[in-house]
């Protein structure tokens, strides 16, 4: 009796572990890991659809799991600092660990890996994009007349610009962009907000966090770079406006060139049918302190 107690009490606690699974999300990070003979998958197409069937299971269980990108390069050097054996299991697992406390996870809610996979890349997009953004700001150094750390300065900066383009935006659902030119590649922020029934705007802190970041660096390092964005609110039309940078402020686009931004094709440049029921428009003022104004470092 008293063992079937126990065994029920373990069954009760396992329900209440939370657990991660490192997801090889492409063939070539697949191929990768099957150079380890304690890899006994030989497909990628049925590896991700065994994948599945364990998340589900999970889930109809009561258990939370979420999914993390496993990185084949990440994971031999997490095994040669660590001084493991990168050929075991019990290594992987322990990646795998280490990935859920600082790598990209999603968790994992009933969705369809197809629609999962793309979630998780986009999360480990950002990031490195933010890790990146870090990285460059805290490199920019202080300013060689008043000594003050130029990054933190312009985290400031970006922040104070931030919360007036969000108080100044009309009520609605906002989708914000920011691109700011730097080697190798433009890097891109995207920031979802949302206004509360009291006029409170609701973000994801960490969201909040990376396009802040990426609008510093821009404004830090004097790159070309904007800022864009699309209010959603009830019976009324999407409302799209923007600013580019300018020094450490930001200048209104014109309508037209909203316009021209949104129909024309990142990669390729070419022309793209504008949206009905979208009016691209002039942003509203954001005062003398969200002006363009020369670097003053």
């Amino acid at each position: 009796m008293a063992h079937t107690e126990h065994r029920t009490m373990r069954h009760v606690l396992r329900r209440e572990i939370a657990g991660t699974i490192g997801l090889l999300t492409d063939e070539h990070d697949f191929t990768a890991m099957r150079r380890y003979r304690t890899f006994t998958f030989d497909d990628h197409t049925t590896y991700l659809q065994q994948v599945e069937s364990l998340l589900r299971t999970l889930a109809a269980q009561g258990s939370h799991t979420t999914v993390a990108l496993f990185d084949p390069e990440e994971y031999a050097e997490f095994c040669a600092d660590s001084g493991l054996e990168p050929d075991a299991a019990a290594s992987r697992t322990r990646f795998t660990a280490e990935l859920a406390a600082t790598g990209p996870t999603v968790p994992y809610q009933g969705q369809p890996l197809a629609e999962l996979v793309p979630d998780l890349v986009d999360e480990a997009v950002r990031k490195a994009t933010w890790e990146y953004a870090t990285t460059l700001l805290a490199r920019v150094g202080s300013c060689a007349a008043c000594g003050e750390d130029i990054g933190r300065a312009s985290f400031a900066r970006a922040s104070h610009l931030l919360s007036r383009v969000l108080d100044t935006a009309s009520p609605g659902e906002h989708h914000l962009v920011c691109s700011v030119s730097a080697a190798p590649e433009t890097l891109l922020a995207v920031l979802r907000a949302d206004d509360d029934a009291d006029g409170t705007t609701r973000l994801d802190e960490a969201e909040a966090l990376e396009f802040t970041t990426v609008l510093a660096l821009g404004i830090a390092t004097r790159s070309a770079g904007g800022l864009v964005m699309r209010t959603i609110a009830p019976d009324t039309t999407d409302r799209v406006y923007g600013w580019r940078l300018r020094g450490e402020g930001l200048e209104p686009l014109t309508a037209g060139e909203v316009f021209d931004a949104y129909c024309t094709d990142a990669a390729s440049g070419d022309l793209v049918s504008p949206e009905s029921g979208v009016d691209y428009c002039v942003p509203p003022d954001l005062g003398q302190e969200g002006e363009g104004t020369g670097h003053t470092h």
